[in-house]
């Protein structure tokens, strides 16, 4: 069915390419702009494009408000196909509507217009989910001025339209499926998985999928890792194995084979803990093959994440109707209403939300409809006293997971997780209920598990964390926030309990004394006139004149010692203790009123009220019972002056945005965070499996001697069972890897250069690595027009204005764009094929010599230390390289210091050779073929 007419030329469609290189598009075909005439047709509209933010950044005007002449084509993508992926680019949306990629500006803008014509044509005849929700939330947003209304109106209306809507179709939380309560799974069993019903179990899922037999090296690793789902024999002793499989061995199939036999017969669950979201959901992916039905699926492999990614439907209600009364973003609340009818579990973060979505305008932070305003990020939910508990997409996922066989986390949930339970069975509390006890886990990206380890493990007094505190037990203070203290959140159910009422009162008076609003601009203003209010925000004060005094500003912040303190800090951090004191005895005191409350009143207790408590407590825990006493500990060391804690590096820091102070922070992490790590995950458990593409170093005398450190096993009185797997793919025919002997990395001209004529000779499908954010613009400043000019896109982390993720899902869906980024691009890049053929590292990525890392060197082994990890991020990138085995690749280290023994973590039948600029550049050329990008022509 046809969108009417009319609704396909709206406007000339609009591509504007980085340098900038321009081109439009109408009925009569596309053509080439300058710059200028783009600037003006973009100023004035009517136009159609690609991501608004996007293209006002590379004309060189201010990104604009959402207005009815800027008709911005993934508005319409997120409107007629919500929840579904969509690289944020004119490439991005033909690749997602079954188009041939669109090379070059012309070709772009003619896609561009053919995509909106195709997605006009789908919602005329099949909109989600139904023709009348789809309709009521058009014509709301026409009614708001969205320049895609009265064409989405007209092709909806193109068929017969049913009974209307009575709402503004915005209120989705009222057709939402509720989840039922069911009975618990019990304790999961012990029964063993014998290596033949692995590899058995394997075959079984490659001939579902359509492939004949598994690679030897994948069976290998299924039948090995039956070992860590066998029954352990003594308690604090784990059956823990480590095993490195290469690129290609397959070994997230792999381990989900035994994990999914061990889970059918003993019940749930297994947990698979990654470190990315993108591996989350390739996992998720891969787990097709054991449940291909998709709502078996959805039962069987749960993916779960902390509940600040989740949509909360009361802060989406509480938006939409503050936007409909003129209070915020109609229509990104309306597109967000669109996606939450379609989502699969309500992931904000990594899920199926578009995150560039509230990038495409400019909007106020508080007004956007984004995962910051609709999140529960402050631990402020009311749990079982919210209207939409029943419908919550948290704890969906948290019952989902206690029943799934396979639920697949990350890290930081699952170390922060076994944490607060550690801590709560400690003092002899039940656990936290929002996960069982992990018996059998695997950590997939296991070379990350040291660093998700110091992160979940480590304390930090910042203004930021203290003011979130605040706000958390006082609720919102300033005017237009949303919010709920602990008063709104617990007054209800402590009905004549005078002695929780009056803890609850005493904690909110003293709260008073954290940082409130407009603290930054207290503790260090543009004038330098500081005004402190309140103990915390005195002592923030002196940690910045001990820092202003001992350290040097880099481009992101500054840190020195603790200690010896200044004689102020010592002062400050004194007053401050006792501050946190006053708030931290009431605190604990309303916690065990409300452990009295559920013990004494079981019978009669409402199942409301005890949900409403039991979520009170697990947040009062958190911080009356670990975050304020670590703070305190901190500020008492300081006060002291003691001698360093040989567990602990404690220091201070701050952090700059724009050149000015915008934080300030007393930190405290332990030395080796795998004693905690050990303690809380990995002896409780009966069998754990660490498993990465880069475990294991080839230069130690025991290749697994350094992940035995990094992941606790060390620790474990008996050894784990190791296992190296190396990869299948020919990298000496399908590889090569360089060090450029005559570029001086100090100058950026030099690199820019180079890495310009690099890109060139690949004809795109670049990588370029930095290990300072300094670097990167400055060399993106000087080589995005030169490959503009020869037709090839650049992008950049912390240039342009997208998150890392849908920076990585352009480069992917334009196979001859270049990318620049920093180490998170380095470990969330997943790009097979020609989209990435060329890797070029600006310099050695040593770890940086901060004051915790100069501490673990000392621990750890000194310079050896330092290689180790350097190695890892260099074996670590590599990978990213060759994803396929019929995948071509080119690594380049443009630092000639850079030492031959920091590349022996390569694969077997990489050569690494020591040339000049120009025999790189020709060497890039002969093996990844001429560059041939099919825009050369257009200047």
């Amino acid at each position: 069915m046809n969108a009417p007419a009319a609704s396909l030329d709206l406007a000339p469609a609009l591509v504007v390419l980085p340098g900038p290189r321009a081109a439009i598009a109408d009925a009569g075909g596309g053509q080439m702009v300058r710059a200028p005439d783009a600037r003006d047709l973009f100023e004035r509209g009517p136009v159609l494009l690609a991501h608004a933010g996007m293209t006002a950044r590379r004309l060189g005007v201010h990104v604009p408000p959402r207005n009815p002449g800027i008709f911005d084509a993934l508005e319409l993508f997120a409107f007629v196909r919500p929840a579904r992926f969509c690289a944020p680019s004119a490439a991005g949306l033909a690749q997602a509507l079954g188009l041939p990629e669109p090379k070059g500006a012309a070709a772009q803008a003619q896609a561009l217009r053919e995509a909106c014509r195709l997605l006009l044509a789908e919602l005329a005849a099949a909109p989600e989910p139904s023709r009348e929700e789809a309709l009521a939330i058009a014509e709301t947003l026409a009614r708001a001025g969205w320049s895609w209304g009265s064409a989405a109106i007209g092709a909806l209306r193109s068929a017969p339209v049913g009974n209307m809507f009575r709402t503004s179709g915005l209120d989705v939380w009222s057709r939402m499926i509720e989840w039922e309560a069911e009975a618990p799974p019990g304790e999961a069993g012990s029964k063993p998985v014998a290596p033949e019903a692995a590899a058995a179990r394997l075959k079984e899922l490659l001939q579902g999928a359509g492939l004949d037999e598994a690679r030897p090296a994948q069976a290998e690793f299924s039948a090995e890792a039956a070992y860590a789902f066998s029954p352990r024999e003594r308690e604090g002793e784990p059956r823990m194995m480590l095993a490195e499989a290469g690129t290609g061995v397959g070994k997230t199939l792999g381990y989900l084979a035994p994990a999914s036999l061990w889970a059918e017969a003993n019940g749930p669950a297994v947990w698979v803990s990654t470190y990315t979201r993108a591996l989350q959901r390739q996992i998720e992916r891969e787990s097709q093959s054991i449940y291909p039905d998709p709502k078996v699926r959805a039962k069987k492999a749960v993916v779960r994440k902390g509940r600040e990614n989740y949509l909360c439907l009361l802060n989406f209600q509480e938006a939409a109707n503050a936007a409909q009364l003129g209070g915020g973003d109609l229509v990104g609340m309306g597109l967000a209403a669109r996606w939450a009818r379609a989502t699969r579990d309500g992931d904000m973060t990594g899920g199926d939300f578009p995150a560039w979505l509230p990038t495409l305008f400019h909007l106020s932070p508080a007004a956007q409809a984004s995962p910051a305003n609709l999140v529960d990020r402050r631990g402020e939910c009311i749990h079982a006293g919210c209207q939409h508990y029943r419908a919550c997409f948290v704890e969906k996922a948290i019952r989902g997971s206690r029943r799934a066989d396979i639920v697949i986390a990350n890290h930081a949930l699952v170390l922060t997780q076994a944490a607060f339970d550690g801590a709560r069975a400690a003092r002899g509390s039940k656990a936290d209920g929002e996960t069982t006890q992990l018996k059998r886990i695997v950590f997939d990206e296991g070379h990350h598990l040291f660093d998700a380890a110091d992160s979940a493990f480590a304390a930090a007094l910042s203004g930021a964390e203290a003011a979130e505190l605040r706000r958390w037990i006082r609720g919102p203070e300033g005017r237009g926030r949303r919010g709920r203290g602990l008063e709104a959140r617990l007054m209800e159910v402590l009905g004549d309990h005078d002695d929780a009422k009056q803890a609850l009162m005493d904690a909110t008076r003293a709260a008073a004394a954290l940082p409130g609003e407009s603290w930054s601009g207290r503790i260090a203003p543009p004038n330098g006139e500081v005004n402190p209010i309140g103990p915390v925000e005195g002592f923030l004060v002196a940690v910045l004149e001990q820092l202003r005094a001992r350290a040097a500003p880099s481009e992101v912040g500054m840190e020195c010692a603790a200690r010896p303190a200044l004689d102020l800090v010592r002062d400050t951090a004194r007053e401050a203790a006792a501050a946190l004191a006053r708030i931290e005895a009431p605190l604990v005191a309303l916690a065990r009123q409300l452990e009295d409350v559920l013990d004494q009143e079981a019978a009669t207790l409402a199942p409301s009220d005890r949900a409403r408590i039991e979520g009170a407590l697990r947040g009062l825990d958190r911080r009356a019972r670990m975050t304020l006493p670590a703070w305190r500990s901190m500020l008492r060391a300081i006060d002291e002056d003691a001698e360093d804690d040989p567990d602990f590096v404690d220091w201070f820091d701050a952090t700059f945005l724009y050149g000015r102070v915008v934080d300030a922070a007393c930190r405290r992490h332990w030395v080796d965070p795998t004693e905690p790590l050990t303690n809380a995950v990995i002896a409780p458990a009966h069998g754990v499996l660490v498993t990465s593409a880069t475990l294991a170093d080839s230069t130690l005398d025991d290749p697994f001697a350094l992940a035995e450190m990094r992941t606790g096993a060390a620790r474990l009185p008996d050894r784990p069972k190791t296992l190296r797997l190396t990869s299948p793919f020919d990298y000496a025919k399908n590889a090569r890897a360089y060090v450029v002997t005559d570029v001086g990395r100090d100058d950026p001209r030099l690199v820019a250069a180079a890495m310009r004529e690099l890109f060139l000779a690949a004809g795109g499908g670049g990588l370029g690595l930095f290990t300072a954010i300094r670097r990167l613009r400055a060399v993106h400043e000087k080589i995005a027009a030169p490959l503009a000019d020869k037709g090839l896109a650049l992008y950049a982390q912390h240039v342009d204005p997208l998150e890392v993720g849908a920076l990585v899902d352009i480069f992917r869906a334009e196979e001859d764009a270049c990318l620049l980024g920093t180490d998170a691009v380095r470990d969330g890049v997943d790009v097979p094929g020609r989209s990435l053929r060329l890797l070029v590292f600006d310099r050695v990525p040593w770890p940086r010599p901060d004051i915790l890392h100069k501490a673990r060197r000392v621990r750890f082994g000194g310079k050896g230390y330092d290689d180790a990890v350097a190695r890892g991020r260099i074996a670590q990138a590599f990978g990213r390289l060759i994803r396929r085995g019929d995948d071509k690749g080119v690594f380049v280290m443009l630092d000639a210091a850079a030492p031959t023994r920091l590349f022996s973590g390569l694969p077997e039948g990489i050569e690494l050779q020591r040339v000049s600029l120009v025999e790189a550049i020709e060497a890039v050329q002969a093996f990844l073929g001429p560059a041939t990008p099919s825009e050369t022509a257009e200047r």
